[in-house]
């Protein structure tokens, strides 16, 4: 692979970051549920708020990085380590992009839903540049493929029971933590687990493409 070309990855690949990151900002911006992977670290950041959802993001993400050496042992490569920069970036992302949206009024539920629909756009917007770049996973995914590689499973399916587990720890969290109360856990995550992977899929006819072609 030529430098240029893997400067034009990466750069893709921080792009897709931000834009993911600002979708998941807007998303919890709405107040209906964040996607199930960020509702574990979404459900911390209401309980302990002297770390922003960022800083609950990157610590969740290193956690899904040590399962993955833990899961793939001398299998695990080196190269993948660049999930940890990766981590601190999207989390910094997301602080910023609530950071930007703070001020938007939150006073019905139909800007809650249109909240959610738009951070779902953004975040499928993004997911899919991340993906044509093609250089790491994020970490979510990684530790699902590393689950799908030692298990022998279809990844599709492991990711399916990734997303539930997620939001199943998210609500026993909430349980706890809440006085047996479930916040922050609504339609908005179901509605940002049904219809993101369409937004990915959507995007990723649209830009892949163009920005292969801008890529070689």
């Amino acid at each position: 692979m030529k430098k240029q070309e893997i400067i034009k990855r990466y750069a893709l690949l921080v792009i897709g970051l931000f834009f993911s990151a600002i979708g998941v900002a807007v998303t919890k911006h709405g107040a209906l549920g964040v996607s199930p992977i960020s509702s574990v670290s979404n459900i911390l950041s209401c309980k302990f708020t002297t770390f922003s959802l960022g800083t609950w993001l990157i610590i969740w993400n290193g956690i899904l990085i040590a399962g993955q050496v833990l899961l793939l042992r001398k299998r695990f490569r080196i190269f993948q380590l660049l999930q940890i920069p990766i981590s601190f970036l999207f989390g910094y992302f997301t602080d910023f992009g609530l950071w930007c949206i703070s001020d938007i009024p939150v006073d019905s539920y139909i800007v809650q839903i249109i909240l959610v629909i738009a951070g779902i756009v953004i975040l499928g917007f993004g997911i899919s540049i991340t993906v044509i770049a093609d250089v790491v996973m994020n970490s979510g995914e990684a530790f699902v493929n590393a689950v799908s590689d030692i298990s022998h499973k279809n990844f599709g399916n492991i990711k399916i029971v990734f997303d539930i587990g997620c939001v199943i720890a998210s609500v026993i969290l909430s349980l706890i933590f809440f006085d047996f109360k479930i916040i922050e856990i609504r339609e908005g995550t179901i509605i940002a687990a049904l219809l993101t992977g369409l937004a990915v899929k959507f995007f990723n006819k649209l830009l892949k493409n163009p920005l292969e072609k801008f890529i070689l």
